[in-house]
């Protein structure tokens, strides 16, 4: 979804996204990284977020700009608060980073997969194609499963009646037509109504 690609959506947003687009907007984060095809994901950019909700990166590496992706997020960032870096690149593929800016912790998760086949960025799509057809009661019931601390994908599968771990689940999702997900939705009571 073309929308998610760039952050200027969070501009027209509720408040905390367009906090959230100002605070990204501050660090320059999205230019500092364009090379590594940076995309925000997760609960703020769908709006199901909480109190606590963090800002989720994905990016893009390989074995050859690895190096320079840290040399630019320590050159940049590692004088914000609490800033962390984990690189698991050659186990896992991995390299994590973390920081905060104004109370908020900013999570870069940077992988060899395109930005836009990474799960968070899948699990963000599936869980607002669902949103966009959904109650708002569907809604406010993924929010407060959140707030008693289930993890957003869990929290779908459990209103989904999706059995087996959520995460692989929710996977299982991401062709379903639009009208298969308002059938699915009219089925558990979760269509929105007109």
């Amino acid at each position: 979804m073309k929308k998610f690609e760039s952050i200027e959506y969070l501009k027209n947003g509720n408040s905390r996204q367009v906090q959230s687009y100002k605070i990204l907007k501050s660090i320059n984060i999205f230019n500092i990284l364009k090379e590594f095809n940076p995309i925000l994901v997760g609960t703020i950019s769908i709006g199901i977020d909480i109190e606590k909700s963090d800002l989720d990166i994905v990016c893009q590496i390989n074995l050859e700009n690895k190096e320079n992706f840290k040399d630019i997020i320590v050159k940049y960032f590692s004088q914000l608060k609490k800033f962390k870096i984990t690189d698991k690149f050659l186990s896992d593929g991995i390299i994590l980073i973390n920081f905060f800016i104004d109370n908020i912790e900013i999570e870069i998760y940077a992988s060899k997969l395109l930005s836009i086949e990474t799960n968070g960025y899948r699990h963000m799509i599936i869980e607002d194609r669902f949103l966009n057809y959904a109650s708002l009661k569907f809604k406010k019931m993924i929010i407060a499963l959140k707030r008693d601390g289930v993890k957003t994908e869990p929290a779908f599968a459990k209103l989904l009646n999706l059995n087996g771990n959520p995460y692989e689940e929710l996977l299982n999702l991401e062709f379903l037509t639009d009208k298969e997900i308002i059938d699915k939705l009219r089925e558990l009571g979760y269509e929105k109504r007109e």
